[in-house]
Order: structure tokens, then C-alpha cells, then sequence
């Protein structure tokens, strides 16, 4: 049987070899309270067995539905490939230690960037997010940037993987993992 975790790390490894721009991008799916689906993309920034890590900031849309519903998928699809991997699973907050500990390695103004945006909220103009921007940066002169307290990260511990390689004429294959308690049994679907 094959380890679903080795199985991403190999495709992992080679979409980052082969992918022109942003092989750690993901489309992350949540549903809010009322099943409301939205879909965006997102970096992926951690993943392992314990699972797969993106950040974002606490107000966003995406953060609220994941308050209001845990469970979400996320989606890699490496075109240069002919693959894409889907995984669901539920959504939990890191540590404050393991969003610290990323965030001191952003950009500085990616860092800024984080304390002037209103993210997901309506912006009546450029100019306003622009001013914003420059006031943090004056703020935070001479200093480090520390992480603001409503921007931290998710992981999405996986309970199924679908590992999914175009084939000639539509005859793809498709592959699944699903947990069974903590063994993963292993499947195929047609195309």
C-alpha cells in the first residue's frame, strides 16, 4: 500500500521542479454555516503527516467560514503535470509559536501588508489601502514587524486524498486514500 503523504511529496517534488510560478498554490473550498460554498487560492506553507499549512488573516471571509464550518478541501492542479491532488479534511488554527515563527519570514512588506489590510472587507479606493500601507510602514520604522493579532494559519488534517493523472482520451487515472481510523485504505475511482 502506498503512504498518501510520500505519494504528495513526490508530486510535490516534481510540480516544484517543473512549474513555472506558484507550484505551492492551492484552491482552498469552505462552506459557511449555511453551506454557502466559496472557493479562492491560497500558498501552501507547511504541510506532513500532521497536515497541510496555509495563512491568512482572521477577518477574511475564508476564516469565517472555517469558524462557522471546519470541514474544507483544497485543491493543487499542476498543469505542466497533466495532475492534480484533492484533500479533504478539517481545518484547525496553529500555534501562535508556528504563526510567530512564519511570519517573521515574509517580506517585510508582505509583513506590513498584513496590519493594512481590511482583507475581504469593501476598500472605496486604492489610494485608501495605499495611505494605510504607508502609516504601518511609518509605524513599524526601525523596528520589527510583529505578526498582528488577527492574522495566524490553518491546518487541514486530511481524511481523503484523490491523487488524479491525465491519461490519452479522457481514460484517466484516478486514485483515493481514505482514513479508517489511523490506517488509510486505498482505492480506485473511474475516470
Amino acid at each position: 500500500m502506498t503512504d498518501p503523504f510520500a505519494l504528495f511529496d513526490q508530486w510535490y517534488a516534481e510540480a516544484r521542479a517543473s512549474e513555472l510560478n506558484d507550484s505551492n498554490a492551492m484552491t482552498i473550498a469552505t462552506a459557511d454555516a449555511s453551506g454557502q460554498p466559496s472557493a479562492r487560492m491560497v500558498l501552501l506553507k507547511g504541510h506532513g503527516p500532521g497536515g497541510f499549512v496555509f495563512y491568512t488573516n482572521q477577518q477574511s471571509r475564508k476564516a469565517g467560514d472555517i469558524a462557522e464550518n471546519p470541514q474544507a478541501a483544497i485543491l493543487f492542479h499542476w498543469k505542466s503535470l497533466r495532475r492534480q491532488i484533492r484533500i479533504e479534511g478539517r481545518l484547525s488554527p496553529v500555534s501562535d509559536a508556528t504563526a510567530d515563527d512564519y511570519f517573521a519570514t515574509r517580506s517585510r512588506d508582505s509583513q506590513l501588508g498584513a496590519w493594512a489590510s481590511d482583507q475581504s472587507r469593501p476598500l472605496d479606493s486604492r489610494e485608501t489601502f495605499e495611505t494605510r500601507f504607508e502609516e504601518i510602514a511609518e509605524r513599524f520604522a526601525g523596528s520589527d514587524v510583529p505578526r498582528p493579532p488577527h492574522w495566524s494559519g490553518y491546518c487541514l488534517v486530511p481524511a481523503r486524498f484523490e491523487f488524479w493523472q491525465d491519461r490519452e482520451h479522457r481514460l484517466h487515472e484516478r486514485r483515493t486514500f481514505v482514513r479508517n481510523g489511523g490506517d488509510w485504505t486505498e482505492g480506485l475511482l473511474y475516470p
